[in-house]
């Protein structure tokens, strides 16, 4: 935000506020839980480092955590119109017709088992099998900023088959077990219904399987997603046959296939890596997947990453309109990683980890509110961007395509 005015920051500071504060008059109506809401946001953005409900009834300055809890848990409102609502917020900045949809995961650390959705599973976040919760998350990546647009709490069968458990932590009847890729697929039919503007969708193994191919290959959104060295790949009438797991494949590329291309700008400069591409069969996409696209031919590929130190390999099987060049493959995976960016910044400044409610409402009313005080952060970076000249900007900063790095001080605060 170098270059803009102090005053004309506050002033855009305080403008994104109030317009933030009135979504969620409209949508909670209630004077009081609009006021308890409001003061929810304001801590959220504050400077405290721990989110927890007494902490943040010191900062709005209540006696204790009652009205801030009230909020999360006694009061009547929808936290899946609040999603709705920061979805349409955000987009209203930063929409583009090319941005990536990325999918991912995230745990929160917990103790006991009362917890709705805790369970002892694997989280990323841990790097092991631990107490937690998971969220499985869609964040809305362009070039003009990222923020989460989508969430839902996974259930794991133990949860979802239990009358006892779901009672005590009021889930919904509707919501019944669904695994993680399926939950993908909600968020992005959910993203397509919606409106939203976007060309690609980018995720990790755990979603690179049938089911999310098949969505976007009828919804005509080209993809990359993660898969295992292990998974068998196969081509179509191509001149060049090949045929086995995406790791022997890869073994087999000559030196000429492999190109070295930046997945994006990281907080050490471009994230280089060498990249090789196989075609794997070019397909009528309204002929075999009745897709809604315009683009009839698409293209089914597998792109692989290699580390330049450590030689370590990547997968990922793509799917994109005919013709698309491998440098544009590589981008839409380097924007994943900008939601690596916003879970830090929203579990280290936002509070996205100290959420104290144990019901299903109540998670994804704390989970809705923080991406709303995420998604204003980046509204507000994108313009305080706009109101910087031009000529005064580096032109690496006019052409950065996705997330700044990893940085806890890089969009708090106006002047910090």
């Amino acid at each position: 935000m170098s270059g803009v005015a102090i005053e004309d920051l506050l002033e855009l500071w305080s403008v994104e506020l109030r317009k933030a504060k009135a979504r969620l008059s409209w949508l909670i109506g209630h004077p009081s839980v609009v006021a308890s809401a409001a003061a929810f946001l304001g801590t959220l953005l504050g400077p405290e480092r721990r989110k927890t409900g007494w902490m943040r009834a010191e900062a709005a300055g209540d006696t204790g955590p009652w009205r801030q809890q009230a909020v999360l848990g006694r009061s009547h409102w929808d936290g899946d119109s609040l999603r709705d609502v920061v979805r349409d917020y955000a987009l209203e900045a930063l929409a583009e017709g090319d941005a990536v949809l990325v999918i991912d995961e995230s745990g929160f650390l917990k103790q006991g088992t009362a917890s709705c959705g805790v369970a002892r599973q694997y989280t990323g976040s841990a790097g092991k099998i631990t107490n937690c919760q998971v969220g499985v998350f869609a964040a809305y990546v362009s070039s003009k900023g990222h923020a989460f647009i989508d969430r839902q709490l996974y259930l794991p069968k133990a949860w979802a088959d239990n009358p006892e458990r779901r009672a005590a932590t009021h889930v919904p009847e509707d919501v019944k077990f669904a695994t993680k890729p399926q939950l993908a697929v909600t968020m992005i039919e959910r993203a397509i219904d919606a409106g939203v503007p976007f060309a690609w969708v980018a995720a990790d193994s755990v979603y690179g399987v049938g089911a999310v191919e098949m969505a976007l290959r009828r919804a005509g959104k080209g993809y990359v997603l993660g898969v295992a060295s292990t998974t068998q790949v196969h081509s179509w009438d191509k001149p060049e046959p090949v045929s086995g797991t995406a790791e022997a494949i890869t073994a087999t590329l000559p030196a000429s296939r492999w190109v070295r291309l930046s997945a994006g700008a990281g907080t050490k400069g471009p994230r280089l890596y060498d990249w090789g591409y196989v075609k794997l069969a070019d397909l009528d996409a309204q002929a075999f997947f009745d897709c809604r696209s315009p683009s009839t031919m698409w293209t089914r590929g597998l792109l692989i990453r290699r580390g330049l130190s450590d030689g370590s390999m990547a997968f990922f099987t793509t799917w994109c309109p005919t013709g698309t060049q491998m440098a544009t493959l590589v981008e839409v995976e380097g924007r994943r990683w900008a939601i690596e960016d916003a879970f830090e910044t929203a579990k280290t400044e936002l509070g996205l980890a100290h959420n104290e409610t144990r019901s299903w409402h109540g998670w994804h009313r704390h989970v809705s509110l923080v991406m709303l005080a995420f998604a204003l952060l980046m509204v507000l970076r994108y313009k305080a961007e706009t109101l910087t000249s031009p000529q005064k900007r580096r032109p690496t900063e006019q052409h950065r395509l996705w997330s700044d790095g990893r940085s806890r001080r890089s969009v708090v605060l106006p002047g910090v």
